[in-house]
């Protein structure tokens, strides 16, 4: 076994595994599993800057996870940070404050490694499993962008698309600074059309539509299972390899673009930093299944944070 630590800063989140894994086997035992939400890309896509209360909130994450790291006598973490950094024109200040917390540098990886780490990731545990046809589409649904990566044992074509939950909620459903509560009919068809072009995009480089199996990754993905099952609390192995069929992804869509901010927070397995973005992350699901036809959507708990665990074993 070999003790690993790796991080994954996007553009809503940063998280933290620390784990055992075993190459020999592909067995990743957790040690510690966290997440916290810090909107690192708030403005980003309007201001092309970090904004410096998203930096001390990702910094003071960064401190609680360098003491984590410590505690488990793991070697020094690998930090890959995504899409709003990569985005922002003053990056060299989020890139010295995690140097200066955790003792390395931040990766700003490309989409295309971020999809390579994420079908890793999602598809080790799957590649076994008869009941899953081949190719996969691993969809993962950031907070900047969305990774769209056909394989069967190993990636075939892969892109990046500047289409998150985050994103498309500060594009779209923002106004005078505020979300709306609920969004108007128009700001949902603006949104969708903005999907269907960043989805021809995919399409250029990516068969979207010859994969036999739909999986899904990221908060967006698992929360809307969570609600398909009618968790009342959050429960990662409920949902880890959940199938969501497409009407029901359709019926939750509809009522979180439909409800106020107070009847989605009052959703038990919804997390708080989710409640503004969480509408705009299921319709990126939900036009994603239309376009390929997927009648359900397999939903893993494991994503690029287990890829970047498997690059450093």
């Amino acid at each position: 076994m070999t003790r690993v630590a790796a991080i994954d800063c996007g553009t809503n989140s940063i998280r933290l595994l620390v784990a055992d894994a075993d190459p020999a086997t592909g067995e990743l035992v957790d040690l510690e599993r966290r997440m916290t939400i810090v909107r690192l890309g708030q403005g980003v896509d309007r201001t092309g800057r970090l904004a410096p209360e998203a930096l001390e909130r990702t910094f003071a994450a960064c401190r609680e996870y360098a003491a984590l790291v410590k505690e488990h006598g793991a070697e020094r973490p690998r930090f890959v940070a995504t899409s709003a950094s990569r985005d922002a024109s003053n990056r060299d200040d989020f890139v010295r404050g995690v140097l200066d917390i955790l003792g390395v540098e931040p990766e700003v990886i490309s989409g295309d490694q971020e999809a390579a780490f994420s079908f890793t990731g999602a598809t080790r545990e799957l590649t076994a499993r008869p009941d899953l046809e081949r190719p996969f589409l691993v969809v993962d649904i950031g907070g900047g962008s969305t990774e769209f990566v056909v394989g069967a044992e190993e990636v075939r074509a892969a892109r990046s698309v500047d289409v998150g939950c985050v994103r498309m909620t500060e594009r779209h459903l923002v106004r005078d600074g505020v979300v709306s509560d609920p969004p108007t009919g128009e700001q949902i068809a603006a949104m969708r059309a903005d999907l269907e072009r960043a989805l021809d995009l995919a399409e250029e480089t990516v068969p979207l539509r010859e994969a036999r199996t739909l999986v899904g990754l990221a908060g967006s993905v698992t929360t809307v299972s969570a609600i398909a099952q009618g968790l009342p609390e959050y429960d990662s192995a409920a949902i880890h390899h959940s199938r969501v069929s497409r009407e029901e992804v359709r019926a939750i869509t509809e009522r979180l673009l439909r409800s106020t901010h107070a009847e989605r927070a009052a959703i038990g397995s919804m997390h708080p930093g989710r409640v503004d973005v969480i509408g705009a992350g299921a319709l990126v699901l939900l036009t994603i299944m239309d376009r390929i036809g997927a009648e359900e959507v397999v939903v893993s708990e494991h994503d690029i944070l287990d890829g970047i665990a498997w690059s450093i074993a």
